[in-house]
């Protein structure tokens, strides 16, 4: 990773889709913001004074108003309430009922959250789950993952509440909990000692509600652990503990412990698996008897001559066991079919629950009417079909349970993730001129921002920080996939979960929590997964129709079997022993019912794009969902950067030209003076130049000089105001902007470096160029091998830079890319990719700047260097952590293969249901005697969901198409570097 100086300790390794962080420590508490908020509405009819006066009166008398200002020019109220005791729709209708009109409520407040779905069993299931979120007044975006299990809700608090969300879940038939929400990102969970009343916990929550950063405090009493959101920019959990343990009264003592709350979504998916194998270890309890008294029994004489004894005219032994041990199964066991079915179709929708219980209710009471029959007629004879009913459930539990288990397996990488950071930590406790003085072991969850730690060699780096004292190699091979140990020393940033590896090394942690690398990772993964990709939408269409489709073929193939059969249009050969014609073409339609499996359809492209997302970010390699994966695949033409992703980012200064009588310290010093404030790497490149300049004339000092107007001019260089001089310091295209004339003696100059492949950079004092500075940034070892293998893959290569012509050909030859763009600033970059989309290829962009971002987010896919800036990494559609071009062939083919398996999972799912219909309808029956009992069709519905799902567990198996291996030399030393 790059380097870190101080002032850059608070910026994230990796940032968060949402913005920034929270208040700074001097700023107010994020606590005492939230305790009041405001809205503002458009009111219409408001004719003068007295109607804003009637208004403010009447809102103001409102429980939990704190004060409103009416304006009846701009026909706006603004009103700053208590949320825990109103809310806007009530001030709303307020107003409404004084007759005015009110429109929609202006600069909406929106929040997220995260909340696990119980009961979805197919794309039906999610569809229905997403209208029923979107039903909410409120909610402005819900996303809701099939195979994750889980919603995404971005929703008004103002109109709506995590509750009333998780109603409507509930109303729809499924069942919600809370997973998160968008005021939960640091938390700590706290078990109380020596709490004995509920006013003792009173006393702590109110304590810690004063405290300065605390966002939230919830209670339990019952199980005294309280749970604290609060801000680490401003306090932190050892502090919350101490606060707790202040807060007793001798001879009262308090004191609090980290409480680690159940993994929720783990101890939820041993659950629904241990619920599913029981269910069906006790549905085969009940539906092996009846198999055995049905198919075994009876043809094993005389071992079963005993079912056929009669008990009541015709109704025989084996009948009344059978009855008996299927009802269990068909209506405890298999209730939940019956509740699915029901919420489905009160809903207007259907789906496999539908499926199964028409299947099995059409065996079971058919079987039910047979034994009446029996029962009150000597002469009656008919078969039933109990086993249909009981072996049918049966087999659906299973393929169920297997399937739990195996969409358990698809999130595998992002648990193995989530478990990489340590459980403790050494803490280092320093005096005043920052010697060790004491150290202490503490869990990882109690550090704090600017807490110093050791990391001794062998142990895991416990949060992200930057290195103060050692140096060391680290292995980042888990976060970021790069095989090497990294050196590090002094200014270099380390990343939660790495491993050290040979030396001991000080730390001062930047990020924790939720703000680690690893969290946001995860976070990221997380996300990626719930978002849907657009080739789900040929799984969401078929899920429409899917079923009322299955259920009409169903009936008509009983209609036309039963038709047939009635006016003798087939042998009665073909009618098996003890059926009769009807029993026949019941069995055939129930077949049909039951074969159909909208299940697989569903499992598809989810099971996929969570193993490829999980397996990419294992790689080095972050995802942001299953749109971004799918564009990756149809790459024809990818645009690079020149700076920091061909080349290392590290440019230096290489030779330096003075074209007047100025000194060159007081050249770059001017030069550095303008650059400061610059993040582009040729910018820190000079200022680094001037540090040695200064060191080798004798003068230690770090500080540059005082600039004023600093503007930076894309594309073209940076102009400002240095020791009331103007300093221009860019390229010829800056020097053009401001009328500088260059003279032949510079532009030769110009000419003799840009051949050699380095940048010519310009330095203008007063509108007249005084020197030059040659600049060169070494290739990446692997760009050549990278961009050849991309031509074998059929993806043109292009490089866009804002570099001079001569040293973009240079670098571009060098590489092997035959079309290159110089001197093109960010919004032609942006230009340039819009004119290939325009000409029908799909486009990537890879680049690390900010200058990069406009190209990223026009690129059909956006690939950001994970070294790079946090703007970068924001508009990009893939970030690759590790900062190798071989990463962007591995996100391409990632991507290839993702889709190769979400076709083929396509395929089988519908060649399963287009093959196994018509099967399970009879059509080989006239010509080879094969027809598909109902069980067998449910163990076959069973088998295509499971099938699926392991299909795209084979993607944990992919390995990287293109590995560079760097040779391991003494510039890895840290001494040496």
């Amino acid at each position: 990773m790059e380097q870190n100086g101080e002032n850059h300790l608070k910026d994230p390794l990796l940032q968060a889709d949402g913005g920034g962080s929270g208040a700074s420590p001097a700023g107010p508490s994020p606590r005492k913001e939230r305790k009041t908020r405001k809205v503002m509405f458009n009111v219409r009819g408001i004719s003068c004074a007295s109607c804003a006066v009637s208004i403010e009166t009447v809102v103001a008398g409102l429980k939990g108003v704190e004060s409103i200002s009416v304006s009846p020019l701009q026909g706006q109220a603004v009103v700053q309430y208590r949320p825990e005791e109103t809310d806007a729709r009530t001030v709303k209708e307020a107003i409404e009922g004084l007759n005015f009109e009110v429109d929609e409520l202006q600069e909406q407040e929106i929040a997220v959250c995260r909340l696990r779905i119980k009961g979805m069993a197919c794309t039906s299931c999610s569809e229905s789950v997403e209208r029923a979120l979107q039903m909410v007044p409120g909610v402005k975006k819900a996303a809701v993952g099939l195979a994750l299990e889980e919603a995404k809700v971005h929703f008004d608090p103002n109109i709506t509440s995590r509750d009333l969300i998780i109603e409507a879940i509930e109303d729809a038939g499924f069942g919600a909990d809370l997973i998160s929400s968008g005021d939960d990102v640091n938390k700590v969970h706290l078990k109380l000692v020596g709490v004995s009343s509920p006013e003792d916990i009173k006393l702590i929550q109110s304590v810690l509600d004063s405290v300065e950063g605390v966002n939230n405090v919830e209670c339990d009493t019952a199980g005294q652990t309280i749970i604290v959101a609060y801000d680490p920019d401003v306090t932190g959990p050892r502090l919350l503990i101490q606060c707790i343990q202040d807060a007793a009264q001798p001879p009262k003592y308090f004191n609090a412990s980290l409480y680690s709350p159940p993994k929720q979504r783990e101890a939820e998916r041993h659950h629904e698996i241990r619920n599913y194998r029981n269910q069906f270890l006790w549905s085969c309890l009940f539906s092996v008897p009846v198999f055995m008294f049905s198919m075994v029994l009876p043809m094993i004489s005389p071992f079963g001559d005993w079912l056929f004894y009669k008990v009541c005219n015709n109704m025989t032994i084996g009948m009344l066991l059978r009855w008996l041990l299927c009802s269990p199964v068909q209506f405890i066991i298999g209730w939940r079919f019956y509740v699915g079915a029901y919420h489905a179709l009160k809903r207007g929708y259907s789906n496999m629950d539908v499926l199964v219980a028409l299947g099995t209710n059409a065996a079971y009471f058919y079987s039910v009417y047979i034994i009446l029959k029996a029962l009150t007629s000597n002469s009656f004879e008919g078969q039933d079909f109990f086993e249909t009913s009981a072996m049918l459930i049966s087999f659906i539990l299973l393929g169920k349970y297997l399937e739990v288990v195996a969409k358990g397996k698809t999130s595998d990488a992002l648990s193995k993730l989530t478990e990489l950071a340590p459980e403790t930590a050494c803490l280092l406790t320093l005096d005043k001129d920052g010697n060790a003085i004491s150290e202490t072991e503490i869990s990882t969850q109690l550090l704090q921002r600017n807490d110093v730690i050791k990391i001794v060699p062998g142990e895991k780096v416990p949060v992200d920080g930057v290195v103060i004292k050692g140096q060391s190699h680290v292995n980042e091979s888990m976060i970021t996939g790069e095989a090497r140990p990294i050196a590090k020393k002094p200014g270099d940033k380390v990343i939660g979960g790495t491993v050290n590896d040979n030396g001991c090394i000080i730390v001062k942690v930047t990020h924790v929590g939720s703000e680690t690398a690893l969290s946001q990772i995860v976070q990221l993964v997380e996300a990626a997964q719930l978002a849907r990709a657009p080739v789900q939408k040929l799984a969401d269409k078929i899920s429409r129709f899917f079923v009322p489709t299955v259920v009409v073929a169903a009936f008509l193939t009983w209609l036309g079997w039963f038709v047939a059969g009635q006016f003798d249009i087939y042998p009665r050969e073909w009618i098996p022993k003890a059926m009769d014609s009807f029993e026949l073409a019941l069995q055939f339609g129930i077949s049909v019912l039951v074969v159909a499996c909208p299940c697989a359809l569903g499992l598809a492209t989810p099971t996929a794009v969570m193993v490829a997302t999980g397996k990419g970010a294992s790689q080095g390699v972050l995802i942001k969902g299953g749109n971004a994966l799918e564009k990756a695949h149809k790459v024809k033409a990818i645009i690079f950067d020149k700076t920091g992703t061909l080349t290392v980012g590290k440019p230096s200064v290489v030779q330096t030209k003075v074209f007047s009588k100025i000194p060159l310290l007081e050249l770059c010093d001017l030069a550095a003076g303008a650059e400061v404030n610059s993040e582009h790497p040729l910018s820190k490149a000079i200022v680094e130049y001037t540090k040695k300049l200064r060191e080798q004339y004798g003068s230690h000092s770090d500080h540059m000089m005082e600039s004023k107007d600093f503007e930076v001019h894309p594309g073209a260089g940076v102009s400002a105001n240095v020791e009331g001089k103007l300093v221009l310091v860019g390229n010829k295209r800056l020097m053009q902007e401001f009328e500088v004339p260059i003279s032949s003696e510079v532009e030769g100059h110009m000419s003799e470096t840009e051949e050699l492949a380095r940048t010519c950079v310009l330095v203008a004092i007063d509108r007249t160029i005084c020197g030059a500075l040659a600049v060169s940034d070494p290739l990446k070892p692997e760009a050549g091998r990278a961009i050849s293998y991309l031509s074998s893959m059929g993806i043109s290569s292009i490089m866009v830079t804002g570099d001079n012509w001569a040293t973009a050909k240079s670098i571009a030859k060098e590489v092997g890319i035959s079309t290159v763009f110089a001197e093109i600033d960010p919004v032609g970059k942006a230009e340039k990719i819009k004119d290939l989309q325009m000409k029908g290829l799909t486009v990537a962009m890879v680049g690390d700047g900010i200058n990069d971002s406009p190209a990223l987010a026009a690129a059909d896919v956006g690939l950001a260097i994970g070294a790079g800036t946090d703007v970068a990494i924001e508009a990009a559609d893939i970030v690759l952590m590790r900062s190798s071009l071989e990463d962007v062939i591995t996100a391409i083919d990632l991507s290839r293969k993702t889709l190769s398996r979400i076709r083929l999972n396509y395929v089988w799912a519908l060649g399963y249901n287009i093959l196994g219909m018509p099967v399970a309808a009879g059509v080989l029956f006239p010509f080879t005697g094969i027809r598909l009992p109902p069980w067998l069709a449910g163990a076959c519905m069973a088998a295509s969901s499971v099938s699926v799902v392991c299909s795209s567990l084979l993607l944990q198996l992919y390995k990287k198409p293109l590995r560079v291996e760097e040779v391991a030399g003494p510039k890895n030393d840290p001494d040496l570097v």
